[in-house]
């Protein structure tokens, strides 16, 4: 289904590094998390009230705050796509880290809220209305969820977003929240005990760990992490297939937002060579590591005589 929705709504889905069609990508996410998010809402808060059941309102204001995840989505998708001007050179791809955080806020503050209202309910409990019909809009909204969660994710890896991948997050919390509460609010019917207090008390600390994982994944971003694994991996197959380039070292990259990276490095070449020569291989490495990685490299030549002196000089 997603992949007939990208293919019909994505004008050249396949070319995900490109700003436009990442844009794109993120506003139809954006579209249907809205559409979804608020469809759910309306359906639990009436089932909610309907059953009296305080664990079901509260999954259906999570949805609620879903909706505006996706609105920041969509805002997250616009801001990030802005080309580079002369106060950003590297481009405003960090606003889709930012609107991850943003997103992350949201969910924490809706966590919170319904801690209380939870804790509420264990202390004065009312019994809970249930029944089939309840039952079965339950069960269809955590495989609305599910689905939501898949195609988050899908979206997610195939253009690289902090942004859906947080979004795919909190839709699996959210299948789990509905699921809980299904299974609570059946069991409560034969249970002299606040089983929906309790539920909507997890539910609630499952939403606050959440929004904690998501903004600290956030911020991680933001400050910088180390490159990851991979990405050293296949650099260093690059260099070498490079009968000119020795080794390398000295490996920094900087990511300015998903897609944009801009690295540097030193790289060790025979003495003999001459400098053009050295320049060629230099710089066909450069464009070989872009068109594969993408990422704008930099590269220092260092005639491998000045490392060897070096390393003595050291230690001296």
């Amino acid at each position: 289904m997603i992949k007939f929705l990208i293919k019909k709504f994505v004008k050249d889905y396949q070319k995900v590094k490109d700003r436009d069609v990442r844009k794109s990508y993120g506003v139809l996410s954006g579209v249907i998390g809205i559409i979804c998010n608020l469809l759910l809402f309306l359906v639990k808060i009436i089932t909610g009230f309907m059953m009296n059941s305080i664990a079901v309102i509260s999954d259906a204001f999570n949805n609620l705050s879903d909706t505006g995840s996706s609105l920041i989505t969509i805002f997250g998708a616009s801001l990030s796509n802005r080309p580079p001007d002369k106060e950003h050179p590297y481009g405003h791809g960090r606003y889709e880290y930012i609107a991850s955080l943003v997103v992350a806020f949201i969910i924490f503050a809706v966590g919170l809220e319904l801690l209380s209202s939870s804790f509420n309910k264990i202390i004065n409990p009312q019994p809970v209305h249930f029944s089939l019909v309840t039952a079965s809009i339950l069960a269809v909204s955590i495989l609305l969820k599910l689905w939501m969660y898949s195609y988050n994710r899908y979206i997610g890896k195939t253009i690289n977003s902090s942004m859906n991948m947080a979004t795919a997050k909190d839709s699996l919390n959210d299948v789990i929240a509905t699921a809980s509460v299904l299974i609570g609010t059946f069991i409560g019917m034969y249970v002299d005990f606040p089983v929906d207090g309790v539920l909507g008390l997890l539910i609630a600390l499952v939403i606050v760990y959440t929004g904690f994982i998501t903004a600290k994944d956030s911020v991680n971003l933001l400050l910088g992490p180390s490159p990851e694994p991979e990405i050293l991996d296949e650099i260093e197959a690059l260099i070498a297939e490079s009968k000119t380039i020795k080794s390398f070292h000295d490996l920094k990259i900087h990511d300015y937002g998903p897609g944009i990276k801009i690295a540097s490095m030193h790289a060790v070449v025979p003495p003999e060579i001459s400098i053009p020569e050295a320049h060629l291989a230099i710089h066909e490495m450069e464009q070989k590591i872009k068109e594969e990685l993408g990422i704008e490299l930099v590269i220092h030549m260092d005639p491998s005589e000045d490392i060897d002196e070096k390393l003595s000089d050291d230690s001296k």
